[in-house]
């Protein structure tokens, strides 16, 4: 699978939450895209990630 642009190592039964959890990302904090469409939140426990898919995670930051 590809990451944010990046070859990463891919396992069967890949989650997107287990992903995130895997990645130390915060679930509040983050927008998840697989092949170009929104992965709503409520989803992740069962989003599964297939070894050709492509994510992006997009992490948001506040400031001041």
């Amino acid at each position: 699978m590809i990451v944010n642009g990046k070859k990463t190592a891919w396992e069967a039964g890949l989650t997107v939450e287990s992903l995130l959890k895997a990645g130390n990302y915060r679930t509040d904090r983050v927008a998840v895209e697989k092949n170009g469409k929104i992965v709503p939140k409520k989803n992740y426990p069962t989003e599964e990630i297939l070894e050709e898919d492509q994510i992006e995670i997009v992490s948001f930051v506040g400031g001041g």
